[in-house]
């Protein structure tokens, strides 16, 4: 593998408008291959918003959704990154021959549809079904993995995409300043974005404490330090229908450390260069070597009403 230039996107997009959302996806990916960047990356549902979504009966939805590869969406993706000759990832919701809806991920580039993954654990909307399979593909001779959202908290999935081969995974989300069972956790008052210019202070303060960013740094750095991948993390800014986001796109090294992070109050790129000697040194590169599969091979099989049955050891 060869180094290799990355970006991950933030913007607002707007619900259901999937022709102003390829817009901004079309300039933000001019403006990273301009930078030397050869792929990009965008939220869950970038192309078509969010949201709004949990409100559609399965007509609307079949309407909003589109098939894939051949839709009208993944063309236009397809021809953006013909124009500017770099891969783009970009979300959408997905409708078969049968009428089955999924919420999908695509990577395309300048040939066409490279990968699409559904999500394994879509929630926004009851007509959605989930995905059943991992995905792995390549991209400039790096091994990609792709988990949407909520698949990232199941940190099993983290481990087989990477035990299939991913030393990149893409995590695009739409996800933080929402209510949770966690401390700190709530809305974002939208007030706070429309004023964001005359008082960035308090918007940056909600958007970085336990409403969002510091509740992402409790768990999605260490998704890439355990499997020592690297994690391209992408997620909206500003309103997704009637909820606020707080963006903080991110690329995280197999360190865990943050190699780059969008930070402004609007629509935004953050771009780095990711080198494969990190990924062998990483703590994760060892960890997943000393794996002793023996032990917790049929424990981790095990489906959610099995008898939990504790062997004591001992070796006197």
């Amino acid at each position: 593998m060869d180094k290799l230039k990355i970006s991950t996107a933030q913007f607002e997009n707007k619900s259901g408008d999937k022709a102003y959302n390829i817009s901004v996806i079309d300039k933000l990916a001019k403006q990273a291959a301009d930078e030397g960047s050869k792929v990009i990356a965008f939220h869950e549902c970038s192309v078509t918003g969010y949201t709004f979504a949990r409100n559609l009966s399965k007509k609307e939805m079949l309407d909003l959704a589109e098939f894939i590869p051949n839709g009208p969406s993944v063309v236009k993706l397809t021809e953006i990154a013909q124009k500017y000759d770099i891969a783009i990832l970009a979300g959408l919701f997905e409708k078969d021959e049968n009428d089955d809806l999924f919420k999908a991920y695509v990577c395309v580039d300048k040939n066409g549809l490279v990968a699409k993954y559904r999500k394994l654990h879509p929630f926004i909307n009851p007509h959605l079904k989930p995905g059943n399979e991992y995905c792995i593909f390549e991209l400039y001779g790096w091994k990609c993995g792709i988990l949407i959202c909520y698949d990232n908290n199941i940190v099993e999935n983290v481990r087989a995409t990477k035990l299939l081969g991913a030393d990149i995974i893409f995590m695009p989300h739409v996800t933080m300043c929402t209510p949770s069972t966690r401390p700190g956790a709530g809305f974002v008052d939208p007030t706070l974005w429309e004023n964001r210019e005359n008082d960035p202070t308090s918007l940056r303060l909600e958007f970085d404490g336990m409403k969002g960013r510091s509740w992402l740094m409790k768990w999605l750095p260490a998704r890439a330090y355990d499997n020592a991948v690297y994690v391209v993390f992408s997620n909206p800014i500003g309103m997704d229908d009637d909820q606020l986001k707080n963006g903080c796109s991110m690329i995280i090294d197999p360190f865990g450390d943050i190699i780059a992070e969008c930070r402004k109050l609007d629509d935004d790129i953050v771009s780095s260069v990711i080198t494969p000697d990190k990924i062998g040194k990483a703590g994760g590169h060892r960890y997943i070597n000393a794996r002793r599969p023996e032990l917790y091979r049929d424990i981790l099989g095990q489906d959610h009403n099995s008898v939990q049955k504790v062997v004591w050891r001992s070796d006197k």
